[in-house]
């Protein structure tokens, strides 16, 4: 398929720009994948859908305050994105610069700290931290929740709580997974009270997520590299509520790529390290059958991969029907909950 193939109309004005208040309040469009079916419902009847034994899968990824801002030697302005804390003093970085600093070169932030510039691999820099504190205490101190670039305006402390998911606690991402930010706590409570099994993955979402797709040919296309760790507990979980007839929904991209990046030979397995799974349609799902997650970027992966799930026509008319009845788009955006195709 060609990437054409994934582009769709999208008036600027439904970008969201902030979260909904409260973080239930979002809408929720639901799609049945095998007939085609919509049907716009809210969030908080996300209740409704579900039945005991289902499985809802999160990611527990937190972001990380990864956007620094920092001089040259030469006094020209450096926003840095950090992608991945390596060790206590090292850093995986893309650094935005009207010209690209060279090895060897310093950056000087918040000046009380600098950077040496390492190494250049394609889009990224390794830096190395010259500070008492490690990479991690610094961005601490000194960084900025990263917002996606869609959202045009500054961060503030409200995306400090809020583009976190309630439940974030293995820091690691540089973009939030954000079907999940709808969730909060009397959301859990009351699923649990339903029967609903809770269980919970990690994947670190990079930054390569709003990657866009250069190549027209989209076989052509290759993904960024994510760390992501599945439990053996959590396998357990999942594989008993199967056999008690409970369906497996991700919540979010990310739960959904973990998942199925962990399932060997048809069956899922403990795991943890590196995936760069890229699913398209035609792609065979093993675990997941249900997908909640929120209304992605035109031409996107994520899209690609969501038109896998649901089907590609049906997510064209979802999104179609998204648009002409003014659901809000993207990460602060509204969700939608889709039943898979086949």
């Amino acid at each position: 398929m060609r990437t054409s193939d994934f582009d769709y109309h999208l008036p600027q004005e439904l970008i969201a720009q902030f979260p909904a208040e409260p973080r239930s309040a979002s809408r929720l469009l639901w799609l049945d994948g095998a007939s085609g079916k919509l049907h716009d419902s809210r969030f908080m009847d996300l209740p409704q859908f579900l039945k005991p034994n289902d499985v809802l899968v999160l990611n527990d990824t937190r972001v990380i305050k990864a956007r620094l801002f920092a001089n040259k030697e030469s006094g020209g302005k450096v926003e840095l994105l950090v992608e991945r804390v390596l060790d206590n003093h090292h850093a995986l970085a893309q650094v935005r610069a009207s010209h690209a600093p060279r090895p060897g070169s310093k950056l000087f932030l918040a000046n009380h700290f600098e950077a040496i510039v390492e190494l250049r691999q394609g889009d990224f820099y390794t830096l190395r931290f010259s500070s008492d504190i490690t990479v991690a205490e610094l961005l601490e101190r000194i960084g900025v929740m990263p917002l996606p670039p869609y959202i045009s305006r500054p961060a503030s402390a409200l995306d400090e709580a809020r583009y976190q998911t309630v439940y974030a606690r293995e820091p690691g991402a540089v973009a939030a997974p954000t079907a999940g930010l709808h969730f909060d706590a009397a959301m859990l409570d009351h699923l649990r009270e339903r029967g609903v099994k809770i269980v919970f993955v990690t994947l670190h979402v990079g930054a390569g997520t709003f990657k866009p797709v250069c190549v027209d040919d989209i076989s052509e296309h290759r993904m960024h590299n994510e760390w992501y760790d599945i439990s053996a507990a959590t396998v357990s979980i999942i594989e008993t509520a199967q056999r008690e007839g409970g369906r497996v929904v991700a919540v979010g991209s990310t739960s959904l790529r973990a998942l199925e990046a962990a399932a060997v030979s048809q069956k899922l397995q403990a795991s943890c390290g590196e995936t760069d799974i890229f699913i398209t349609p035609g792609y065979r799902f093993k675990v997941v059958q249900r997908l909640l997650t929120n209304f992605h970027l035109p031409r996107s992966t994520l899209l690609m991969l969501v038109s896998a799930f649901g089907g590609v026509e049906n997510i064209r008319r979802a999104y179609r029907h998204a648009v002409e009845n003014r659901y809000r788009f993207f990460s602060y955006g509204d969700a939608t909950l889709i039943e898979r195709q086949s």
